[in-house]
């Protein structure tokens, strides 16, 4: 069939593309690593003061924790060494109706720390009751003016003669008394080291005395340290026996033992038996938690302490990556519009920007977690204490300052996407 030149023939239709055909980016992950890493290199300077914000709170959390888990043992081995030793007995409550004392307590036999330590695993026990003198009053000569006022109030503690090896004391001069003392219910007395000093008394070669009341006793030691009972230092300590003589003491009230480390529970729970065999719910035993318990407890406690002050150093840091990245966006401006106009999406410019502060974060992590734990090592060496390091930290502080710097940078990022480019190449101009 002919056609004319008159009919009408439509031209061919142009070639469609199809969406799967589209021309994809091709700036890829690497593109954006090498950006990233020529835009933080061109600016040293700033490189070096937007790191110091993550190096010092990165550096702070390694710090921190290792120093707590460091001092956490040291504290944790004190306890062992004292405190997780310590068994304490004293009276239980008696039930109503009982034929014990008027207070309404079980008595302990005076014989009770003797008791105790045949037990396996005591080292020592010594029995500790504190004196009432009523009116009397302590003096370091016999007062024969009544107006004189040299009189002192200073506590009076009656014990067995193991108590000072049970609280963990040493003599500053002389010796303890002894059992034969006790027995004969000789007046002789111990003074504490801050008791002695109040009196004038510091030596006991020239036998001084003591009065309680207008009863002289003899000096025999001056306490000068005790780990335990503190209140020995400021008491007067005479025998049992002659508190029973002179005072009408019926009972000891405290049985003080130091056990062997490790033998605590074990002596806890023997000591009431054979104390009162016949009614050991008549003594109460204070025994203290398993050592592991107690080190975990006290570890747990300093870590938390010191975890709270390098998270707020770590939240420091990252508000400074924050800031920088953010004046960088600003001053960065042209570029961006540049950017953009030969064809970068935003995407891109926020991809660009949040690889730089997730690699300022990477590198200030590095740097803080090996200044972290070289102040671990050096504390450690200058209190000569056992290092004691989590790796695990050491690994994740790197990748902690990484996610900080995404994290900072997430706003200024999203802030350069939004950049339109004809604004951007204006102010460029």
């Amino acid at each position: 069939m002919s056609l004319s030149i008159f009919d009408q023939v439509d031209p061919p239709a142009p070639p469609t593309i199809s969406a799967s055909r589209r021309r994809k980016s091709r700036i890829r992950a690497t593109d954006l690593l090498d950006e990233a890493v020529l835009g933080i290199g061109s600016r040293p300077a700033r490189l070096v003061l937007t790191m110091i914000g993550t190096v010092v709170g990165i550096g702070a959390l390694v710090a921190t924790l290792g120093l707590g888990q460091t001092a956490g043992g040291q504290i944790a081995q004190r306890f062992d060494a004292v405190a997780a030793t310590r068994v304490v007995l004293t009276p239980a409550e008696a039930p109503p109706g009982a034929p014990d004392d008027d207070n309404g307590t079980a008595e302990l036999p005076w014989d009770a720390a003797e008791r105790v330590g045949r037990l396996a695993g005591v080292a020592a026990a010594g029995t500790y009751t504190e004196i009432d003198i009523g009116t009397d009053s302590v003096s370091g000569v016999q007062l024969i003016d009544p107006t004189n006022s040299a009189t002192f109030d200073i506590p009076v503690v009656a014990g067995s003669p193991g108590l000072l090896d049970a609280d963990v004391g040493t003599l500053a001069t002389g010796r303890f008394f002894d059992a034969g003392h006790d027995r004969r219910a000789d007046p002789v007395a111990v003074l504490g080291a801050r008791a002695a000093q109040k009196l004038g008394i510091s030596r006991v070669d020239s036998r001084p005395s003591i009065f309680i009341g207008d009863r002289s006793y003899a000096v025999i030691g001056v306490i000068g340290a005790v780990e335990r009972r503190d209140a020995l230092l400021d008491a007067v300590i005479i025998p049992n026996g002659t508190a029973a003589v002179r005072f009408n003491l019926a009972a000891p009230s405290d049985v003080d033992v130091r056990t062997v480390l490790g033998a605590a529970q074990q002596v806890g729970r023997q000591a009431a038996i054979a104390v009162a065999p016949n009614q050991p719910d008549s003594v109460k035993v204070s025994a203290p938690p398993p050592p592991g318990r107690l080190g975990d407890a006290v570890q747990q406690d300093v870590n938390g302490l010191f975890l709270a002050f390098g998270a707020l150093a770590l939240v420091v840091g990252g508000f400074g990556i924050a800031n920088v990245t953010l004046l960088s966006v600003m001053e960065r401006t042209p570029e961006i519009g540049l950017r953009r106009a030969l064809g970068a999406k935003r995407r891109h410019i926020a991809g660009q920007f949040l690889v730089e502060s997730g690699v300022i974060g990477m590198i200030g992590g590095l740097i803080g977690a090996a200044i972290g734990v070289l102040t671990v090592l050096a504390a450690s060496i200058g209190r000569d204490w056992t290092p004691v390091l989590d790796l695990r930290m050491a690994i994740a502080a790197p990748v902690a300052g990484a996610l900080i710097g995404l994290l900072s940078g997430a706003y200024p990022a999203a802030k350069a996407a939004t950049i339109e480019p004809i604004t951007a190449l204006r102010q460029g101009s």
